[in-house]
């Protein structure tokens, strides 16, 4: 395949087009030339109707598609999303090369670099002192999840390494054969990935999703993490000579979270046994990277006592080792790595069962915990300080002296997660099973009201006895979490606190959901009995409750649980002494988009955010909010760093965690190059936000919401009342949006071990939020990332609201002033405008015509199209611009890339007419090719649009 990109960069143009021949190439070889004619065929159709736009071609493109027969739809599904996957790794790529080009040419700082970030910062009058004592409390964790959006198999995803490992190798200085010997390379790796089965033939298991993530830990976050705290002290310490010694690991503020093998809401699949097994897994791959660091320290330093001194410390850890070889004896630092070594061998062992040491070992002590490593690798690195070594600590040890303060023997912190409803119905069996009785009659806990509910619940907390009996037989509902809540307290004593810390609640509504997880953790031996007036930090310990406020009520209703909660004097003593004065709460954004609508969902956050802000500051409380955020724009996607610095004032103060799901993950930290940029702009976006002056930032952000919040309050009333109206009060919507979509296809790719909806109904209050947004942007409507907006637009500039200015002139001033001096204002509407780019109602028109009903799809259609054109006109007007005018290299690739993405829809749409119709008659058995297809064209669909999950 060839492509045309006529104003593009140059050398993103060309590498396009290389892949994109070599791909034509393989095709020809392995499925004929007439089939890569059909591809070349439609691909030219294709770009002609999207440059050109005539009519004709859109119906020649359709045609093309119909006579598609057998393995061609495959041959064509697969052509083109294999292209687009190339496409993306080129583009990925040559973002990264711009940024360091820009670098090496000596050029600005690229944005959000930490370059960049300290030099804004220093400019503003703010001291390497201070950014330092920000650091040391500061809490910064992308959480990796599994969340069912990458449709891509790992073997796939291992290919697409190999393939950008292989383009950065293009962009050195090479002779003519290196040049063709990489290009031969390339053309092996597309051809395997050509002959690599693009889907899973069954559905991932945990364990496959736990050894998926544990991929990026190899590939990117071992590496990058303690490089990007070496660069950050690097340039903290401007006055630092090469002779001065490494200064100690710096306090980790920046970790690695999981909800891999712990997050069990709606996933049956999720037990102990998983969460035991993410633990080992993720203690296996980090004590065989240690090993290989400790060995390869070892070969490094290969200093002589005969040369150089050493410490009596190392000197005496030398003397202990069993390490006999004459040939090192007078080389004590590679014999304390071989005795250190051996240790870590037998840790290893311990921790994880598996003998993971490569190379040959001696019997010895295992270390006890993280701590007493890193004091054997601190007299290594004091002992070389000590003695002229300090440039040989900085080649390897500091950075693996980091590593160890970073990831301990545990890696990622699991999280915990299960909804409150399950909760509920597990503590109305013990209490049942128990035979509490309440004024003398049996308590059903089910059926007490929230003040009854929360005095029981303290009143178990202050009680000394178990509620739970290890000679009563539970359901098994009960007794699966009860089992993964003993678990998490084996494996806190196993690995460290560190191992699993937080427990999240889903569906939070009321503040005895916080306290029944307190009685659930204390029943399962996490949390001791806390009554009495003086706690210590060990009585108290136990895991974080953590509330998810996820729809709006919900969110509207979260400030007030939270003052609640920190208003009782157990939690208020738990909070200070367990928990180092901080609380986190999680903030849902999928959920709260499905029910309320995009505008409703940014608006009701932002309330929300503030609103805990004034909570959390009256109580001298540290508020951390935990970002639960996607890929797609409907889920809190866009710009991570736009995002952060677009928080109110004092939500993010050193503390951030936010959710990396299913494609997002693979697209950010698909390699060190990529991934250390992503885990930058983390970093410096929660330094630029956490940073600017606060009291005066707080003020101009009451300001804003004194000038703005009356208008922004209409319009998400109005906002939401058209969403609702479309979703929830249009009859007959759930059935256009199933017959209209491929939900009930992308259920059958088998791209998660959680089903994709809670209950078997064809319900849209009980789909998921996040296959609802994937099968929108699927059928390129994306209704999740700008609908309602038009409305409340219109009707605020049209109508006016209370406290609005008089003249319709006035309020559209108003509110093109919002739109660019307010950042929160500013980053909704920029993520819209992406949204609506990507949109296409054209095509959106033909998965209507799927729906058999005209009355019905014409209704629908009619207001999904009503409200686009009205959400177009309204954003013009408020940018005075057409769409991403001011962004015309962002247009003109997207313009290129539906050309690659059309033909994959209206192959989708034909593919989905044959295969319901085959389904609809009787004793028809559908051609399983065509339901193949229908799989790979979602997976091209997905590439090209990128973050639609």
């Amino acid at each position: 395949m060839t492509t045309e990109l006529p104003r593009a960069d140059a050398s993103l143009r060309h590498t396009i087009r290389l892949v994109g021949a070599l791909l034509g190439d393989v095709i020809t070889a392995c499925e004929g030339k007439q089939v890569f004619d059909t591809i070349e065929t439609l691909r030219r159709t294709a770009v002609r109707f999207r440059r050109e736009g005539r009519p004709a071609d859109g119906e020649l493109l359709q045609d093309s598609v119909r006579r598609l027969r057998g393995n061609k739809s495959n041959d064509v599904a697969r052509a083109f999303s294999y292209f687009l996957h190339l496409w993306n790794i080129a583009d990925d790529r040559d973002q990264a090369r711009q940024q360091r080009d820009q670098t090496l040419r000596g050029g600005e700082p690229a944005r959000g670099s930490l370059r960049d970030t300290l030099a804004h910062l220093k400019a503003r009058g703010i001291s390497s002192a201070q950014i330092r004592r920000l650091l040391t409390d500061a809490c910064i964790v992308p959480v990796l999840t599994a969340h069912p959006t990458e449709v891509q198999r790992k073997s796939t995803l291992d290919q697409h390494q190999a393939i950008s490992a292989l383009l950065l190798r293009r962009e050195q200085p090479l002779t003519d054969d290196e040049q063709a010997q990489v290009e031969q390379e390339l053309l092996g790796r597309i051809a395997t990935l050509w002959q690599t089965r693009m889907l899973r033939t069954t559905r991932l298991a945990v364990a496959d999703e736990i050894d998926n993530a544990l991929s990026y830990y190899r590939s990117t976050f071992l590496a990058v993490i303690p490089r990007l705290y070496a660069d950050l002290d690097k340039l903290l310490r401007p006055s630092a000579k090469p002779f001065d010694p490494p200064p100690p690991p710096m306090e980790p503020f920046l970790r690695m979270g999981s909800w891999i093998g712990g997050d069990r809401d709606g996933n049956p699949n999720v037990d102990a046994g998983t969460l035991d097994r993410a633990l080992r897994r993720q203690a296996a791959v980090l004590l065989d990277h240690y090993l290989q660091e400790i060995h390869a320290l070892g070969a490094e330093l290969s200093i002589s006592s005969l040369l150089a001194g050493v410490s009596p410390e190392l000197q005496a850890q030398a003397d202990v080792s069993g390490d006999d070889s004459q040939h090192r004896q007078d080389e004590p630092y590679r014999r304390t790595l071989v005795h250190v070594y051996a240790r870590l061998a037998a840790t290893a062992r311990n921790l994880t069962g598996e003998a993971l040491a490569q190379r040959r070992t001696y019997e010895a002590s295992p270390y006890a915990d993280p701590a007493e490593f890193a004091r054997d690798l601190a007299v290594v690195g004091e002992s070389l300080a000590g003695n002229q070594g300090a440039p040989i600590a900085h080649l390897r040890l500091a950075g693996l002296q980091q590593s160890v303060a970073v990831f301990g023997f545990h890696l990622a912190t699991v999280d915990l997660r299960q909804s409150s409803d399950v909760h509920e119905r597990v503590l109305t069996e013990l209490f049942a099973r128990a035979e509490v009785c309440l004024d003398g009659k049996p308590l059903d806990y089910a059926a007490l009201g929230e003040d009854e509910r929360v005095a029981l619940l303290r009143g178990e907390l202050a009680h000394a006895r178990p509620l739970a009996s290890p000679w009563i037989t539970y359901g098994e509902e009960t007794t699966r979490e009860l089992g993964i809540l003993r678990m998490a307290a084996a494996c806190r004593a196993r690995y460290g606190r560190d191992a699993v810390r937080q427990t999240i609640i889903s569906h939070t509504e009321t503040l005895s959901d916080l306290l029944e997880v307190m009685v659930l953790q204390k029943e399962a031996g996490l949390l001791a009995n806390s009554a009495g007036p003086a706690q210590s930090p060990k009585t108290l310990e136990g895991l974080m409750v953590v509330p998810l406020f996820e729809t709006i009520p919900d969110l509207e209703r979260g400030p007030g649980i939270m003052a609640a909660w920190l208003d009782l004097p157990e939690i208020r003593e738990r909070v200070r002494y367990a928990q180092g004065g901080t609380q986190e709460v999680m903030l849902g954004y999928s959920d709260s988009n499905k029910d309320g609508g995009f505008l409703t969902s940014n608006w009701t956050l932002h309330h929300a955010e503030r609103a805990l802000v004034e909570v959390f500051s009256a109580r001298g409380v540290r508020l951390r909010l935990f970002h639960g955020r996607g890929g797609s724009v409907g889920r809190g996607g866009g710009s991570s760093f736009d995002a952060i610095l677009s928080q109110p004032p004092g939500t993010v103060a050193g503390q951030l965690r936010l959710t990396e799901q299913g494609e997002i993950i693979q697209s950010k930290y698909k390699d060190a190059e990529i991934g250390r940029r992503n885990l930058e702009l983390l970093l410096t976006a929660t330094l630029e936000s956490s940073l600017a002056p606060r009291q005066e930032a707080a003020q101009a952000e009451a300001d804003r919401v004194d000038d703005y919040g009356p208008a922004m309050s209409f319009l998400s009333g109005q906002a939401q009342s058209a969403y609702r109206g479309l979703v929830y009060d249009t009859p007959g919507f759930a059935d256009y949006f199933f017959m209209s979509t491929p939900i009930n296809e992308i259920a059958g790719l088998n791209i998660g071990s959680r089903p994709s909806s809670r209950k078997s109904n064809q319900s849209i209050e009980d789909l998921r939020a996040i296959p609802w947004g994937f099968s929108w942007a699927q059928c390129r409507l994306m209704i999740t990332g700008w609908y309602g907006v038009g409305s409340a637009v219109e009707r605020y500039l049209e109508e006016g609201a209370p406290g609005a200015p008089r003249s319709k002139k006035a309020r559209l001033a108003l509110l093109r002033e919002m739109a660019t001096t307010w950042p929160a204002m500013r980053t909704m509407l920029s993520n819209m405008e992406m949204v609506l780019a990507k949109s296409d109602l054209a095509i959106g028109a033909r998965y209507a015509e799927l729906v058999p009903r005209r009355a019905l799809r014409e209704r629908v259609f009619g207001m999904i199209t009503a409200e686009h054109e009205r959400t177009l006109s309204m954003l013009r007007l408020l940018t005075r611009r057409e769409l991403l005018a001011d962004n015309p290299g962002l247009r003109e690739s997207l313009n290129q890339r539906f050309a690659y993405i059309d033909p994959l829809n209206y192959l989708q749409i034909e593919l989905l007419r044959r295969w319901r119709a085959d389904q609809a008659k009787p004793g028809k058995k559908p051609d399983p090719r065509v339901r193949s297809a229908i799989h790979l064209t979602i997976n091209g669909i997905a590439a090209g649009l990128r973050n639609s999950g």
